[in-house]
């Protein structure tokens, strides 16, 4: 019987005999899933893991001895382990995960098998010593999907999805899934997963690791003290989301805070945030999705001091956000860009291709409602802000224009970042 783990696949770890160690990981599976209801090996406590745990190292001893085998008690706990974390857990990848790992800030398992990480803080990816097989893989990712009613398949070659928040891992994460059909070569599904920390970011966090100075920490909490609308843009990896997660700590008490995202992945540590998070279409339903427009959109009708979107995707969420921030609102989002003048040339595209505006009204828009744009890059394989400019509400030839504060000194030595600073805040334009 199938039971709960689906397909039976033996791990890479050399046993005695391959074909006698497969058996008698058959029959364990077999007899857990005879003994234990189905929803408590889907969903255990704590003390049902335990419990759990305790009958696999007994079912294991047993179905050894029965083959006449005594591999000895660090063999049999290794594959009593092992079979608990496929049974209750998620195999090979609990190794990655809290509480086993706490210093991961990603993971990528290639179709090729190749499992990578990379730690927090890091901008570098580091292969570990880990091979799990094909059936392993897709067996861990349908435990992750399964329960948000999702399918990898060959009509659904490419997913999104979460990673549930956990007691060792409350932040959950960010789950990126391609069907094997759509990266050649191999069996195994491509998976990214994103994890994401829940306890707010500190601004003393950033200082410490040289992000930017203590000066263009201070204009940056003025900004968000007085209500500033602000455009974070950075490439991959850059750490758009860290930073707004942590000058969102600058915002006034008291202020109620409405924060759009796709996935949730800012924690802002007050009770007046209040989250508002986009769900797409429901493969084979009628369900319509909830996109970042719908939240901003119904976010404008909750009396919000101050809107967040954690990233602006299309033209469309630009729109919304754009047009509720040029009627007197304050907000801030990220944006995929690697520079400013980008910033704007993208935005604009993308609010061209997906609502229509064309280019002049779209940098118009811009221009009139974001006031304060921060860049943020990697240097020397280092997080930087490379640039913190006014948004100019002229646009200078049809493009919208900056008025730098702080750019980073692109000499600087290694270990050694310099800024150099060449303005000041411009006053809050309410309404643009």
């Amino acid at each position: 019987m199938a039971g709960i783990l689906g397909l039976y696949d033996v791990s890479a770890a050399a046993p005695p005999v391959d074909a006698v160690r497969q058996a008698v990981v058959n029959e364990v599976i077999d007899q857990v899933n005879q003994e234990f209801p189905p929803a408590l090996l889907q969903s255990p406590s704590e003390a049902d893991r335990q419990r759990i745990q305790e009958r696999v190292v007994t079912v294991v001893g047993a179905a050894l001895r029965k083959r006449s085998l005594r591999p000895g008690f660090q063999y049999e706990a290794q594959l009593a382990e092992d079979l608990t974390r496929r049974i209750v857990g998620l195999g090979f990848l609990d190794l990655l995960l809290p509480p086993a790992r706490t210093d991961l800030s990603e993971i990528a398992i290639y179709s090729s098998g190749l499992v990578q990480i990379m730690r927090k803080g890091s901008v570098r990816w580091e292969s570990v010593d880990m091979a799990p097989e094909a059936g392993e893989i897709w067996r861990v990712l349908d435990r992750l999907l399964g329960p948000q009613n999702k399918t990898l398949n060959e009509t659904n070659p490419s997913i999104n999805a979460k990673l549930p928040a956990t007691l060792h891992n409350p932040g959950g994460g960010r789950i990126k899934a391609l069907h094997p059909i759509v990266t050649p070569p191999g069996r195994n599904p491509s998976v990214n997963i994103r994890l994401y920390e829940q306890k707010p970011v500190k601004p003393d966090w950033l200082l410490e690791r040289g992000v930017m100075t203590d000066e263009m920490m201070k204009l940056l909490q003025t900004a968000m003290e007085d209500g500033y609308r602000i455009l974070i843009a950075g490439g991959t990896r850059t750490g758009k989301t860290t930073l707004l997660s942590a000058v969102c700590n600058f915002l006034p008490a008291g202020w109620r805070i409405v924060k759009i995202e796709d996935p949730e992945e800012i924690w802002i540590d007050r009770r007046t945030v209040q989250t508002v998070e986009a769900r797409p279409q429901a493969v084979g339903t009628d369900v319509k999705p909830y996109t970042l427009a719908d939240g901003v959109d119904d976010a404008m009708r909750m009396s919000p001091d101050y809107l967040i979107i954690g990233e602006v995707r299309d033209g469309r969420a630009a729109m919304s956000l754009f047009r509720a921030l040029m009627t007197g609102h304050s907000g801030a989002c990220t944006f995929h860009a690697d520079s400013p003048r980008e910033a704007a040339r993208r935005l604009a595209t993308v609010m061209g291709a997906d609502a229509g505006v064309r280019s002049n009204e779209a940098n118009q828009m811009i221009a009139d409602a974001v006031d304060l744009l921060v860049q943020i890059g990697i240097r020397h394989e280092m997080r930087r802000v490379v640039a913190i400019a006014n948004v100019s509400k002229e646009l200078v030839k049809g493009d919208v224009g900056f008025d730098p504060i702080y750019r980073y000194d692109e000499t600087s030595p290694v270990g050694q970042p310099r800024w150099e600073a060449s303005g000041a805040l411009n006053p809050r334009l309410i309404g643009g």
